[in-house]
Parts: C-alpha cells; sequence; structure tokens
C-alpha cells in the first residue's frame, strides 16, 4: 500500500510539472511543431539517467521512495502517448519532414541525454 501511495504522490507532482513545463515551452516558443513534448520527454530522460546512477553509486533509497521518483514522478512528467498523438497531428497534416525529423529527435536526444546523464554521473560520483 505504501508504494501505490507514493506512486499516486508523485505522479501527481510529475502531472502537474509536465503541465507547467509543457505550457511555459509552448509559450517561449510558439509555432505548430511540438517542442514542448520533446523537452519534458529529454529533460525526463536526463533526469532517469542522472537517478539510475545515483542509485547504482551513491544511494539506496527505499523502493517507495524508488516508485515515488521513477514510476511516479517521471513516469507520470514524461508521455509517450503525447509524442504519439503530436507524429499522427505532424502526418495528418502533411508535414512529413517534421514528423519524421520529430520521431528521429525524440529517441536520439531522449536516449542521448540519459546516456548522458549516465556517463557524466558515473565520473563524477566514482
Amino acid at each position: 500500500m505504501k508504494i501505490l501511495l507514493s506512486i499516486a504522490v508523485g505522479g501527481a507532482i510529475g502531472a502537474v510539472g509536465r503541465y507547467i513545463m509543457m505550457a511555459r515551452t509552448g509559450n517561449f516558443l510558439h509555432g505548430d511543431f511540438p517542442y514542448s513534448t520533446i523537452t519534458v520527454n529529454v529533460l525526463g530522460s536526463l533526469l532517469l539517467g542522472t537517478l539510475v546512477e545515483l542509485f547504482a553509486l551513491v544511494w539506496s533509497p527505499s523502493a517507495e521512495m524508488r516508485a515515488f521518483l521513477v514510476v511516479g514522478i517521471l513516469g507520470s512528467f514524461t508521455t509517450f502517448s503525447t509524442f504519439s498523438l503530436d507524429v499522427i497531428v505532424l502526418f495528418e497534416r502533411g508535414d512529413y519532414l517534421s514528423a519524421m525529423f520529430y520521431i528521429i529527435a525524440s529517441v536520439v536526444l531522449s536516449v542521448g541525454a540519459f546516456f548522458g546523464a549516465m556517463f557524466i554521473f558515473r565520473h563524477i560520483l566514482a
């Protein structure tokens, strides 16, 4: 029960954080390209990579804390379903080049952010 409550509280925090980040990014960058979704997904990947290395090298949080941070906060902060919707919208508009760029950039930047965070923290903390 503690883990479920941890996930629920973390999920509320992550969802609100995503809303705020997406609203601010969207207002700042404008346009038809889904900058806000790619921003939260890359940032979420960076944060998850950081947590993975922290958990492996210097911090051994409880199962509840791991669930709160990873499943709750980051699980609701990042959003693959919105990414999928953005791709479909770009395709339906006939903006195939932007759709392909978005798919490639999202994957490369998100995986790169995760790996980069792990690499940096592995070298700082090891």
